[in-house]
């Protein structure tokens, strides 16, 4: 707020310079894994844009939870982005945030509805970054009904305003690139999907869920020596960094089905064996689902 007047105007994403420079901040210490810092650059906007701020803040924690499996910081983020004080765009991203936390914990049916209202608030913005979060939602809607006749069909050029806001946003490109990933992976279409994930790599060098995702187009593009070499790091990395946490697991749960489709039974059976361990029964529920089925459909667990 400057004189009266606030720069996050119900039409727009927008801030004052100062505002967006500590917003742009925020999401490169994130994406650094620097959380400390970035907690303490969103701290800052909170003083000068309480709503703004609590957002970001609880952006860090989501983030935290995807990349460490922190799922404290997962409910922590659910119960604050209840309060946070946001209008216009800000409250539509809020909603947004929102509708993650509770996909994520299980709670789908109420996770779509916050959505499908967040998308609402975005669907008639003008600016980019509005734009690229309500091609995340109409995408997906589009994708469900997309074997009806006569049903019109804008996905391709929501996968094209999703590129441009990835490449455009300085403040939301992991929120736009990521989804834009797995919308190519879904498709089947792994090139591009490789081609984008070492996009990511390139604005956050060796961030650990980026190489993940990394790996997984290159299994699935059958460059098994590749993808096993990232997943038996990133499982070696996370195992130090966090413990046998959720990517930890799911690095040994890729790993037994690289390995398989490599044609090394002896090294797949040697990761299946880890999920002896009571550790993974604990974290089995926060395994990704189409993994897990994939694996168990084709008799590998």
């Amino acid at each position: 707020m400057v004189a009266g007047i606030s720069f996050a105007d119900e039409l727009s994403f927008a801030l004052s310079p100062a505002q967006n420079a500590l917003a742009e901040q925020v999401t490169q210490k994130t994406m650094e894994l620097n959380y400390v810092e970035a907690f303490n650059l969103a701290r800052k906007l909170r003083l000068e844009n309480d709503g703004v701020g609590c957002v970001f803040q609880n952006i860090i924690r989501v983030s935290m939870y995807d990349d460490k499996g922190d799922t404290t910081s997962l409910k922590v983020a659910a119960k604050n982005l209840e309060t946070c004080k946001t209008e216009g765009l800000w409250d539509a991203l809020r909603n947004f945030e929102i509708g993650y936390v509770l996909t994520e914990t299980g709670h789908s049916v109420k996770g779509a509805m916050q959505t499908r209202s967040a998308a609402s608030q975005f669907e008639d913005a003008k600016d980019y970054e509005s734009k690229a979060f309500y091609a995340i939602y109409a995408y997906y809607v589009d994708n469900s009904f997309g074997w009806l006749p006569f049903k019109s069909d804008n996905r391709e050029a929501y996968l094209k305003i999703l590129d441009s806001g990835s490449l455009r946003s300085t403040r939301f490109w992991p929120l736009f690139l990521t989804p834009l990933i797995w919308m190519h992976y879904d498709r089947k279409d792994y090139k591009t999907g490789l081609s984008l994930a070492e996009r990511g790599l390139k604005k956050a060098p060796n961030h650990p869920v980026m190489l993940q995702i990394k790996a997984d187009m290159l299994y699935r593009l059958e460059r098994y020596d590749e993808a096993a070499a990232i997943y038996e790091k990133s499982a070696a990395d996370y195992l130090e960094r966090t413990g046998k946490s959720i990517r930890y697991w799911c690095s040994i749960l890729n790993l037994i089905r690289i390995y398989h489709d490599a044609g090394d039974n002896a090294k797949s059976a040697e990761q299946r064996k880890k999920l002896n361990d009571p550790d993974y029964q604990k974290m089995k529920k926060w395994m990704p689902g189409s993994l897990i089925d994939d694996l168990t459909d084709r008799k590998l667990i």
